[in-house]
């Protein structure tokens, strides 16, 4: 089973998502049976972040100095799921989801659970460099978000 810890640093998702944590948690149960990882503790961490500080964090690991929609920091180079394992860390920028701002609440969850996949995916190990690992990893994203949006219901 995995837990997600849910850390917001924006007030901003709040306007968007009233329980962050309940909606994260929720999201991982709706996941395939095999990224569910059932009979392990497998845990994570989220970031509900902003433009200014994903910026700094992108620029001090990835050396890019522009705001981002997503970073994810694996814990491990090589994914061994044991009976206890940390996956890793995720940060989602609030204003790089938010566009535009006409976004209805449930257009702007399901842009968090799209983005959410894919940076689930990097803790996983997934990458998009070369083109047929970034088919390889989109292919994943849809077949994950295809199982999800059966019971995206639930989470609006």
């Amino acid at each position: 089973m995995i837990n997600v810890n849910v850390v917001s640093e924006s007030k901003l998702w709040n306007k968007k998502i009233k329980k962050e944590s309940f909606f994260f948690n929720s999201l991982v149960r709706f996941f395939p049976k095999r990224y569910r990882f059932i009979k392990k503790k497998v845990s994570l961490t989220i970031l509900l972040s902003n433009n200014i500080n994903i910026k700094k964090l992108n620029k001090k690991f990835r050396n890019k100095n522009r705001p981002t929609d997503i970073l994810s920091f694996p814990s491990e180079k090589k994914l061994n799921i044991k009976k206890n394992s940390y996956l890793g860390d995720i940060i989602i920028s609030y204003e790089f989801i938010n566009k535009p701002k006409s976004l209805t609440n449930t257009q702007f969850k399901e842009k968090v659970i799209k983005i959410f996949i894919h940076g689930f995916l990097h803790l996983l190990n997934y990458d998009h460099i070369k083109l047929k690992d970034y088919k390889k990893m989109y292919k994943e994203e849809l077949k994950i978000y295809k199982f999800v949006d059966k019971k995206i219901e639930k989470l609006n």
